[in-house]
């Protein structure tokens, strides 16, 4: 089921409507990233203003919330004992089938516990979005699957919560994009179940026998894998990628039928249409006559095919939608800062939540074609992040900015002259108490305020690609920037917030003047169109005169504290690779049951740690500067191992995209963590877009990268799409607008030589004195090929670009029987073991890994 857009605030009405002291708390399970960490914040924010009681539990994986469910969620059901509840997942199991995932689809149902799923990631699963689960019956006290207030899986405002089931709190595109999507589940859902060798027309079959499943009802297998299964074991897929070929299996963008669980067909009072093919031979031998009985049979058989033949319509449908690759949508934090506004309980504190959430998703290139480069732009700061997309959302934090921070009236003068309107940079509070949130001209440069301005620059993705900076020639080009701009490496070297101030004023010009000529456009954001634009400005907060920091640079120590730990961590010797990846252990050494237990007990408790300090230090100021050297420390891993990478010609280039290895240096360890290489990866793809351009052979940013985990004897293995990546958003928009006037002129051509080649039959059928009908009529069906063509059309500019490592990943699994574990929430990101590597690649490099 879904809540529409509009409705967002109807749920968690309900919820406080509902809240008494016998409630169970409310469970959050929440994923180990910078935005769902956010949005955890603003909503618990919620909650404790509601005096309604919760429980938070960080999710690093598949195998964290298989553990969840059946530690902290199926004792919730009131069939085992429990109260029922709301479980709420924050940037968890979008793209899986929660209610199988969860426990909550045996023949007693949810029991009550009702599953709340706030998701960036697409694509979503099908059966979340739109399937209703099985509850009983208020009146008749039957299970089944009708729930008022509900119409077609989209829940209306007079649905009231309680009886359970999950809900997918949409962001606008199911309601925009996916109607024929939710029209072709719901009519899988309803229809009748019939099996596949009914349409064989076999007359030895015997019809007595309850018809097969449209769907096989075989369960699928739980998320996670092995590395030590059987290589037959290992080409079990993600459960959110799951395919049905022709001959049968389950996928989760059909409804799996389960006869015992839907009710949908019963012999006994023919409930729903199915009944009427249940019966047919019993309503034959009933006949009086045989040659009566015997089209009734011929009947059935056809009404039978033509119910095959639509199934695997709609199953295509949902098929395509699967196929179109990874993407992000609106951010969670996002979502629930407008869950927030809707109550009327927005502030500057869930507004700040808001905003480095939704900057976050950048800093591992989450963009609207899946995980990647983001779209190229000259608008300077984070504008390139999610298209047109991402834009509106930053355009509407800005308003709240602008709304709950207004300019006090002495400080007007102040900012006229020599504050916003000039682009002055901030790095101080205008008081001790001062905790509002300012619109800044941020530059593309890392942690500004709290390095060198010479470091900030040299550790900027986005300025090191383009300046070369892994050569000496690189360091050069940068060192004559700033002499152009006048800034002495004396200067330049010292902390920014030590520089001249006459420097730290003039810099925003001097960088819009000089970095040009280096091709380093957008750089900064332009100056304003008129008075109120600032497209491409970020936001900065302080804390008095504690510190003043950035929503980027926020996100990057929040992200370091949960890939790398707390400042304490860099003492140690390496890594503990218990720190990076997920929580079950895969050494190939013979372990007790006690001894298994006990690792994966100190692993989660690493990850835990980690999460708790990331989440107090929103909340905390003096943590999170405490990070700050944390997040240097992983940004300067970053510039060694890539530049080692360029230097040593380690990037090698494949068939359908590059591929990098880490498995030496000083840094190896620091790369086992999925989101730790992803940042790697982004850097290195900067850099190859840079060396190669967007057109020719060597276009593109396809990456795959892979990080050495030697205690462990496996790689982490990431993904990168390209697609419209190396492109900008008005040029992507003038293709599409291009391929559609295109489709256009040729549906114009065809229409015009359909109409002559009908004159030419009229005139010889009038010829030849032949009736109307005697004439064959091509029509039709050159309008039925003509619509196909223009949804196969739609279909591929619905997914350009998006990133299909996922999908790709899974196909090599199966072909390969490589011994792969799937346990991260990105479809791109897998581990496997060392020596099945090469084979696994190579395989791959015969994929299309890009839509």
């Amino acid at each position: 089921m879904y809540l529409p857009r509009n409705l967002i605030a109807h749920l968690y009405q309900n919820l406080v409507k509902r809240n008494h002291a016998a409630l169970p708390p409310v469970l959050l399970l929440v994923a180990l990233e910078p935005d769902a960490l956010c949005a955890c914040r603003i909503l618990t924010a919620l909650l404790k203003r509601d005096y309604i009681p919760h429980k938070i539990q960080p999710i690093a994986g598949y195998g964290d919330l298989a553990r969840a469910s059946e530690e902290l969620v199926r004792p919730m059901r009131t069939s085992k004992g429990g109260s029922g509840g709301v479980v709420v997942c924050l940037g968890v199991g979008g793209m899986v089938d929660m209610e199988e995932m969860l426990g909550l689809d045996d023949d007693e149902g949810p029991g009550e516990v009702e599953v709340w799923i706030m998701d960036a990631r697409r694509p979503w699963n099908l059966t979340n979005a739109f399937g209703t689960p099985v509850t009983p019956d208020p009146i008749t006290g039957e299970m089944g699957r009708k729930q008022p207030g509900v119409d077609k899986g989209q829940l209306q405002p007079s649905y009231q919560s309680g009886r359970g089931g999950v809900i997918v709190f949409d962001d606008g595109d199911i309601e925009d994009e996916l109607q024929a999507e939710r029209e072709a589940y719901v009519a899988l859902e309803e229809m009748p179940e019939v099996g596949e060798h009914e349409d064989s027309g076999d007359d030895d079959s015997d019809d007595d026998a309850p018809p097969e499943s449209a769907q096989a009802p075989r369960k699928r297998k739980s998320w996670g894998m092995d590395m030590d299964s059987e290589a037959e074991d290992s080409s079990d897929e993600r459960p959110s990628q799951r395919r049905r070929s022709n001959s049968g299996g389950s996928i989760p963008s059909s409804p799996e039928r389960r006869p015992e669980r839907r009710g949908l067909i019963s012999t006994s009072n023919g409930v729903g249409g199915s009944s009427d093919f249940s019966r047919s031979d019993s309503v034959g031998s009933r006949s009086v006559s045989p040659s009566i009985a015997q089209p009734q049979e011929n009947s059935v058989k056809s009404l039978r095919k033509q119910l095959m033949t639509m199934r695997n319509k709609y199953n295509s449908v949902l098929d395509k939608y699967y196929d179109l690759g990874a993407s992000y949508s609106e951010p969670v934090s996002s979502l629930v800062y407008s869950l927030a506004s809707e109550l009327g309980r927005e502030d500057n504190d869930l507004l700040w939540n808001a905003i480095v959430g939704v900057s976050s998703l950048e800093l591992y290139g989450r963009t609207g074609s899946g995980v990647g480069l983001n779209p190229l732009s000259a608008a300077g700061g984070s504008a390139g992040w999610n298209g047109d997309r991402g834009e509106m959302t930053r355009s509407v934090l800005r308003d709240e900015v602008r709304r709950l921070n207004p300019t006090d009236l002495r400080d007007v003068a102040r900012e006229t002259s020599m504050g916003d309107a000039s682009g002055v940079i901030p790095t101080s509070a205008r008081s001790a108490t001062d905790k509002s949130i300012r619109l800044s001209p941020e530059p593309r440069f890392l942690l500004l305020r709290h390095w060198s301005l010479y470091d900030s620059m040299l550790h900027s993705p986005y300025l090191s690609a383009r300046l070369h900076i892994w050569s000496d020639a690189g360091r050069r080009r940068l060192d004559k920037l700033l002499a152009k701009m006048g800034v002495s490496l004396t200067q330049c070297k010292q902390n920014y917030t030590h520089m001249d101030m006459e420097l730290k004023r003039g810099l925003r010009e001097r960088l819009l003047k000089f970095a040009p000529v280096y091709g380093l456009d957008g750089l900064v954001p332009p100056p304003p169109r008129n008075g109120d634009m600032k497209d491409g400005w970020g936001f900065v907060r302080c804390w008095g005169w504690k510190a003043c920091l950035s929503a980027i640079d926020v996100g990057v120590i929040l992200g370091a504290i949960l890939e790398v730990g707390d400042a304490k961590s860099l003492n140690k010797s390496s890594f503990d690779s218990s720190n990076f990846v997920s929580t079950q252990q895969h050494s190939e050494m013979a372990e007790t049951p006690s001894q298994h237990a006990t690792a994966i007990r100190d692993a989660q408790e690493h990850i835990t740690a980690r999460f708790w300090t990331a989440y107090d230090s929103l909340t905390s100021i003096d943590q999170l500067v405490d990070g700050i050297h944390t997040a240097q420390h992983l940004h300067r891993a970053i510039l060694r191992t890539g530049t080692a990478l360029i230097e040593k010609k380690q990037i090698r280039h494949l068939r359908s995209f590059r591929m990098a290895v880490v498995k030496e240096g000083p840094d190896v360890s620091l790369f086992t963590h999925p989101g730790a290489l992803t940042k790697l990866a982004l850097w290195i793809a900067e850099a190859i877009v840079e060396l190669n351009g967007t057109k020719g052979k060597n276009k593109g940013s396809e990456l795959v990268m892979a990080g050495l985990d030697d205690s462990r004897g496996l790689y982490v293995v990431v993904g990168l799409g390209g697609g419209g990546a190396t492109e900008s958003a008005k040029e992507r928009a003038a293709k599409r607008e291009a391929r559609i006037a295109a489709r256009k002129v040729r549906k114009e051509d065809k229409a015009r030589e359909r109409e002559k080649r009908r004159r030419e039959r009229e005139r010889q059928r009038v010829a030849a004195g032949l009736e109307e009908d005697e004439v064959g009529d091509e029509t039709e069906e050159e309008e039925e090929e003509e619509e196909s063509e223009g949804e196969e059309e739609e279909d591929r500019d619905r997914g350009f670009g998006k990133n299909r490592f996922g999908n790709a990943f899974q196909e090599v699994v199966r072909e390969t029987g490589a011994r792969v574990r799937m346990d991260s929430f990105e479809a791109c990101v897998i581990e496997i073991r060392k020596e099945d590597l090469s084979g696994f690649l190579e395989q791959l490099s015969m994929k299309t890994v890009v839509g």
